[in-house]
């Protein structure tokens, strides 16, 4: 990939780095051979990855009033995820200050707490607890993501600022929440991070890094060396996502990896130096480290698309490959109430599914924790099969107890069907499609129930709005009196009068 425009950083070394890349047969389809020569004048170009994302983030400006509308539909459907997390004393222990007492006058507010922290703290709160049910918004591509993920660093970094005299309000909070979801979902298109080990958080990372740079007002020069750090650190791998490690950093990893955003972004502010070449540079870059010698690759130009095309979860907090076989589920469990039959009555059944669904949460044998239960689409079809539901308690040890579940889930499996995968893929369906038969005890076999486009997604969206509302209001119940729900509502469900609130102001409104 050829590089960008060059823009030296100060204390750097000035050097000069020729690459002669040589195409071969070796394990990584890449042999690389490197020539470097130094100079006192002279440094690398800024590897054009780095340049793409810094004057993207500098220069566009959103226009769809798609893009607008469900941005806001996915802050608050975010925040309400972040407040329901709060139930969960796994998910509330991690919160708030480092050290106890080590609170901020003017610090960014962690929502339904009383907790003011400073930004680096308060990123990887706010991006725990939206993250931590599995219930906030889905991106599905090469790579997998939660793009609502990064809003961790962009309320916390804007809050803050916002607090101490930033002339901030939500419309460029709405704005930064649709550049992070482009940035991490342009590049999650065509590159896969799992199949190199590594989670998809330093996608978050990275578009979190970038819109930390904007919102603290750093030049161009040191918006680059902020994000070739990204790629120098070492990124997090999945091992806490598969057994037999799946595990509770799953739902904080989000959190941490904006966090990391924050802290590099400060860091760069400080005019602490950066690599042009983090990605190419031969043996020690990015691409041949970690990557396997291959570049980057990309299908589409940066602009709104992901926050237009973005995957809500509005029913089932479920890894959301499953989500279309929860829905089928929902109807299987109906029609065999309807029959006078109960999941003691199946004998077998049979999904059809796709391959990446194959690959991350068709499991068999034990599931340790509700970590592993919500990356497990035997489980999370077994448990609407029985019980008619699927809600966030279900992946606790008291429900899972039940013997029926594991009876049941030995008796699920799943099958690729290519032509769901190939739908997957393709950028004008981008389905997700399960399709569920039933054998009975007696033999007979049901009629399969196929769902390809789960609600939340685009193609659906109209139906799912209303629901995603709902599921906000529920959530605000959950932790503010009539009043102040009320208040929240008033802003959040009116798009001018939102776009136009002060941050701080905003974030006052969730405060415990």
């Amino acid at each position: 990939m050829r590089a960008g425009a060059s823009w030296p950083v100060p204390g750097c070394h000035a050097a000069s780095l020729t690459v002669l890349r040589r195409r071969g047969s070796s394990a990584h389809g890449e042999v690389l051979q490197a020539m470097t020569s130094f100079d006192s004048n002279v440094r690398p170009d800024w590897d054009e990855v780095l340049t793409a994302i810094v004057d993207y983030v500098a220069r566009f400006e959103p226009r769809n009033e798609l893009a607008w509308h469900t941005a806001r539909h996915m802050l608050i459907d975010s925040l309400g995820c972040a407040l329901e997390a709060l139930d969960y004393p796994a998910c509330t222990k991690l919160l708030g200050p480092l050290v106890p007492g080590a609170t901020l006058a003017n610090g960014a507010r962690v929502p339904g707490t009383a907790f003011q922290l400073d930004p680096v703290k308060a990123a990887f709160d706010i991006g725990a607890t939206i993250r931590w049910l599995d219930f906030n918004d889905t991106w599905l591509a090469a790579e997998w993501g939660h793009p609502s993920d990064n809003l961790g660093a962009i309320l916390a970094l804007a809050d803050w600022r916002s607090r101490n005299g930033a002339a901030l309000t939500m419309r460029d909070v709405l704005e930064c929440a649709i550049k992070a979801h482009e940035i991490q979902g342009v590049i999650a298109l065509r590159n896969s991070f799992n199949q190199v080990g590594m989670d998809h958080v330093a996608l978050v990372k990275l578009a979190s890094t970038a819109i930390a740079c904007h919102l603290l007002g750093l030049d161009r020069e040191r918006s680059l060396a902020a994000l070739s750090q990204v790629f120098v650190d070492g990124q997090a791998l999945r091992t806490y996502r598969h057994a037999p490690n799946t595990g509770s950093r799953k739902s904080w990893a989000a959190g941490d990896a904006t966090s990391r955003a924050v802290r590099l972004a400060l860091i760069a502010q400080s005019g602490e130096m950066g690599y042009p070449s983090a990605l190419t540079a031969p043996a020690w870059g990015f691409y041949d480290v970690a990557f396997q010698g291959r570049e980057l690759r990309f299908e589409r130009d940066y602009a709104s698309y992901v926050i237009e095309n973005v995957l809500f979860k509005i029913s089932y907090p479920a890894e959301f490959h499953a989500q279309s076989a929860i829905e089928a589920a929902m109807s299987l469990h109906a029609q065999l109430q309807a029959m006078g039959r109960s999941s003691d009555d199946i004998a077998r059944i049979v999904i059809r599914t796709q391959a990446a669904c194959m690959r991350i949460i068709d499991k068999q044998g034990p599931l340790d924790n509700p970590a592993d239960r919500d990356h497990c689409i035997q489980y999370m079809v077994a448990v609407p099969l029985i019980f008619g539901r699927l809600t966030a308690a279900d992946y606790e040890d008291a429900v899972a107890a039940d013997p029926r579940i594991d009876a049941l889930r030995a008796r699920i499996r799943c099958v690729e069907e290519p032509q769901f995968t190939a739908d997957y893929h393709d950028p004008d369906k981008r389905s997700i499609a399960n399709g569920l038969s039933v054998t009975l005890s007696d033999g007979s076999v049901l009629d399969e129930v196929l769902v390809e486009y789960p609600i939340g997604h685009r193609r659906r969206r109209a139906e799912g709005i209303p629901l995603l509302e709902a599921k906000f209001r529920r959530n605000l119940a959950r932790r503010f009196d009539e009043t102040r729900q009320q208040q929240i509502l008033a802003i959040a469900l009116d798009q001018a009068r939102l776009e136009a609130l002060p941050v701080h102001e905003f974030m006052d409104l969730f405060a415990a």
